[in-house]
């Protein structure tokens, strides 16, 4: 029933269904692509964090996945952080740290309306669970955008794009062009090569325990076999003189029967 829902809900809003990709951390012996991720934080950096926070994600996280500590450390040195107050009781700013969160584009929600026409760029610290179809989802609408039918109602600000749940017209209008920025390990930057890399830095950035889920899981399925025999051996040939006791009551004799 539940399903049945769901799939009326979807099917009342015009836009097109998310189709299923083959990405490299899926499936159950794969894991997040740490090339990719990097990329993706560098079109998240040059192209998406203009208008959208991460407040959950901080220099620390990146240390060991796709920066090491130096790079992290470097990388959050290029901010400048609101620190303090000092010993003279005044706010200063100070270089990033690794403790430091990623910046937010706007002081507050009423800046980011007014800078966006009213919308408010989402947060995407976790928008792959935010949204149905998850990174799938994030790929189609970034490659998605195309001109709109004629008639459709569209203001000049929004963009058109059939991947989106709420009647194709976006606040958002289309972020990613061929070669708009150039990768530092060299692959060419298409449209779509763009959006499968920063779809996955925010599958990792919404599940960064993904690998490690895995890894728990593969050695829970290698060592579940062992420890149920061990346990089914320790019942079996310690426990079973327990089961199969057997008690004899005997009542007392009576004082008149020893008579």
């Amino acid at each position: 029933l539940l399903s049945t829902l769901n799939h009326v809900a979807e099917t009342s809003f015009l836009h097109l269904h998310v189709p299923r990709l083959d990405w490299p951390h899926n499936g159950i012996l794969k894991t997040y692509d740490t090339a990719s991720i990097r990329r993706g934080y560098q079109v998240y950096k040059q192209v998406c964090a203009a208008c959208h926070s991460m407040k959950q994600i901080s220099y620390r996280h990146f240390v060991n996945v796709f920066m090491t500590e130096e790079e992290a450390k470097r990388e959050a040195s290029e901010i400048q952080v609101q620190d303090g107050p000092g010993d003279d009781g005044k706010m200063y700013t100070r270089p990033g740290k690794l403790i430091d969160y990623l910046p937010q584009p706007y002081a507050n929600d009423v800046a980011a309306r007014l800078a966006n026409n009213g919308a408010l760029p989402p947060d995407l610290s976790m928008i792959t669970l935010a949204r149905h179809g998850g990174e799938d989802y994030l790929f189609m609408l970034l490659t998605g955008y195309m001109d709109p039918p004629a008639g459709f109602p569209i203001e000049s600000y929004q963009g058109y794009n059939p991947y989106f749940p709420n009647g194709a017209s976006i606040a958002m209008t289309q972020q990613l062009f061929d070669d708009m920025l150039e990768y530092e390990d060299g692959t060419p930057a298409t449209q779509s090569q763009m959006a499968k890399d920063v779809a996955c830095f925010l599958k990792w950035a919404s599940e960064p325990e993904h690998d490690i889920r895995k890894r728990w899981a593969l050695k829970l399925l290698v060592t579940a076999p062992l420890i149920t025999s061990v346990i089914y051996y320790w019942k079996r040939h310690q426990w079973t003189y327990l089961k199969s006791r057997k008690f004899v009551f005997k009542a007392p004799r009576s004082p008149s029967s020893n008579e």
